[in-house]
């Protein structure tokens, strides 16, 4: 990856890699997951805690089979079926994990198969007369015959767990890698008469990440996925290859989405809101027949209750607009309550932060805060009150007031005029002596 990050920790869909995967064992029902890391994977350990998963360290990369079995030690009272994946592998769905667990309760153990458009340097999995794995050949390894096999191992095992750990503790490394593969164990396996059934998985939900041009490609994979599991759940998109949603968007039934609409982490779009072009949202909540944008940005804390409206420019960041609100152009609310039915004039702004910390703006229900107007947090505006355009609110507002705060203007005939006839002749004078 060429990065500072661990691999497993770059995002997909809004999502570390190994999120992914943690997301996917725990919805086929598995109850102990346990990460193999890296010495110096803290972030990862760390992050895989927050997710309730348990790390454990691998000295020494001796192999796939190696790390395996790393978790003997902490699963060494466990008894039931193990499972071993990659944290590398972010399209991986709960749908195979759990067709793996029902082949190994029907053979004694199950391994994950794809059939790649270009099977590349993938081992190859040999399969006998009943189409039983007989064993997998590591592409450096194998012969013209066995590179010519097009089912590809995954690298995906489900065994019984205390069989699993005996078998790993007798891999030997002889082969060209010099490594204890977990490919292996089958062939250890089928000695001891436990067969293994092989699960045919979709060449797409196999896809790993080893660079940033495979990242990048996980990234359109999950992207396609996300948006054809919104089309399907009744989510109107006109473009929807523009689309780009995160790991966890929810958008119910009878929402639309325009083009070039970017949801980040934790957005709700509730049934009848429309979110209009090149629009921008995380951490928001949007009600019910809302509107959104174009051009608008919803920051975390963002609720819009029903029907609110939010238009062109307009960014609100910790902020509730109540039912049938409106802040249609050009526009900043932070830190703010806007009440029921209020509306918020062009290029007005809540000045909510202090250089310190954020302060309250809020706006009652009813009340019109006309255009460039700057509420100086905390502050308050009563229901119903009305504030002048270009005002500057540093005090509280009584409800049902007007408020309007600017200087006198001043009308001086005719200046105009000589303003520009004493500035020609300046410019002249200054021309002639040159």
């Amino acid at each position: 990856m060429k990065s500072a990050l661990p691999k497993v920790m770059h995002a997909v869909a809004g999502l570390p890699i190994l999120g992914h995967v943690i997301a996917a064992v725990r919805a086929a029902g598995v109850e102990r997951i346990i990460v193999v890391t890296h010495e110096e994977g803290e972030e990862v350990r760390a992050f895989a805690a927050k997710l309730g998963a348990t790390s454990v360290i691998q000295e020494k990369q001796l192999g796939t089979g190696h790390a395996a079995a790393m978790a003997s030690d902490v699963l060494k009272d466990f008894s039931g079926a193990v499972m071993v994946a990659y944290g590398d592998m972010p399209l991986l769905t709960a749908a195979t994990f759990e067709a793996s667990f029902a082949a190994q309760t029907r053979a004694g153990m199950a391994m994950v198969g794809f059939r790649p458009s270009d099977p590349a340097a993938y081992g190859r999995m040999i399969l006998d007369g009943q189409g039983l794995l007989e064993r997998i050949v590591e592409f450096k390894d194998a012969d013209a015959a066995e590179r010519a096999v097009d089912l590809c191992n995954a690298g995906i095992l489900t065994a019984d767990a205390k069989s699993f750990f005996r078998w790993a503790n007798k891999l030997e490394n002889g082969n060209a890698q010099g490594e204890y593969y977990l490919t292996d164990i089958p062939v250890l396996a089928k000695a001891e008469g436990v067969r293994c059934a092989v699960v045919v998985a979709d060449e797409v939900e196999m896809m790993g990440v080893n660079s940033r041009a495979e990242l990048a490609a996980a990234e359109a994979a999950m992207q396609t996925r996300l948006r054809a599991c919104a089309l399907a759940n009744a989510v109107g998109m006109t473009a929807p290859e523009t689309v780009f949603l995160s790991h966890d968007t929810v958008l119910e039934a009878d929402c639309q989405i325009d083009p070039y609409v970017v949801f980040g982490p934790g957005v709700v779009v509730r049934s009848g809101a429309h979110i209009r072009a090149f629009s921008h949202l995380e951490g928001a909540d949007v009600g019910a027949g809302a509107i959104v944008g174009p051009y608008a940005r919803l920051r975390p804390g963002a609720v819009l209750e029903e029907k609110v409206h939010v238009g062109n420019f307009v960014e609100v960041k910790k902020t509730r607009l109540e039912k049938g609100a409106k802040a249609n152009h050009l526009t900043y609310l932070g830190d703010a309550r806007v009440g029921a039915g209020a509306n918020i004039g062009a290029g007005t702004i809540t000045c909510n932060y202090d250089g310190f910390e954020k302060h309250l703006t809020d706006i009652g229900a009813g009340a019109f805060i006309g255009s460039d107007t700057a509420l100086v947090a905390p502050v308050k505006v009563g229901d119903g009150a009305i504030v002048g355009a270009g005002s500057v609110i540093t005090r509280d507002v009584a409800a049902g007031a007007l408020v309007v705060v600017r200087a006198e203007q001043k009308e001086i005939p005719g200046w105009a005029e000589k303003f520009r006839t004493r500035k020609k002749a300046a410019k002249a004078a200054k021309a002639k002596d040159k």
